[in-house]
């Protein structure tokens, strides 16, 4: 049964502050391009604010490669665009390692400006115990970072919907097989093949719907996989 935007979110925000754990918890919001990442993540962080919890926002685009690593294979290659795009050893140094366990707690939120292709300024900062990262971006259940998460959603969107949000936000060519399009979403249908995500997931939301999405699986979070702790269910 559909519920409303409010309803998902309100869900979602007590049962992300109910995960407590002796560090920050490292919170991943997966999907193929333009299934909703980061308008979810972004809607996350005032309602988790009021349940007592700081928030500390970041994105997989600020850890992008240079130019020159990311269409090695190509400009078209989907190969390029799942294996290139991102720098995950940084990402895990700066950011998802340091608030792991024993962690220093001491983060970077980026490292890397892809618009201008050049590094950013980085600003180190500490991070609270009991700070919630709400980190948003493609590819997040893939082999290299599957066990720095405490917990995950998967936004499921088919391509023929995602691919037209894109076209209307970013220009794409609103046909799946656009060969403009072939980059990034062959690029996603190996990421799918490979790490199957959706059976990964703590959460799986249907996003199809922007106004009425729906909850479609749940598991325990990873923090509860590992440490065998008490449950926490949505």
């Amino acid at each position: 049964m559909k519920g409303t935007r409010q309803a998902l979110l309100q869900e979602l925000s007590s049962w992300i502050a109910e995960l407590e754990i002796e560090r920050p918890v490292r919170l991943g919001i997966d999907g193929v391009d333009a299934s909703g990442k980061t308008t979810l993540a972004n809607e996350l962080v005032a309602p988790l604010q009021s349940l007592g919890r700081p928030v500390v926002r970041a994105s997989i685009d600020g850890y992008h490669r240079p130019r020159s690593e990311r269409y090695r294979l190509g400009r078209q290659s989907p190969e390029g665009y799942f294996r290139d795009s991102f720098n995950l050893e940084i990402l895990i140094s700066r950011l998802l390692g340091p608030l792991g366990p024993g962690g220093s707690r001491q983060i970077v939120r980026a490292v890397f400006d892809y618009r201008v292709d050049a590094p950013v300024d980085s600003i180190a900062e500490s991070v609270a115990p009991n700070s919630i990262l709400v980190f948003d971006g493609v590819f997040l259940h893939r082999p290299e970072l599957i066990g720095y998460w405490d917990a995950t959603i998967y936004l499921d969107v088919p391509f023929d919907i995602s691919v037209l949000r894109a076209a209307q936000r970013d220009g794409w060519p609103p046909e799946v097989g656009a060969v403009e399009n072939r980059r990034y979403v062959d690029g996603q249908r190996i990421y799918l093949r490979e790490c199957n995500p959706r059976a990964l997931a703590s959460v799986v939301v249907d996003n199809a719907d922007l106004d009425s999405p729906v909850i479609t699986g749940v598991r325990a979070p990873f923090l509860h996989r590992e440490q065998q702790s008490s449950r926490h269910a949505i």
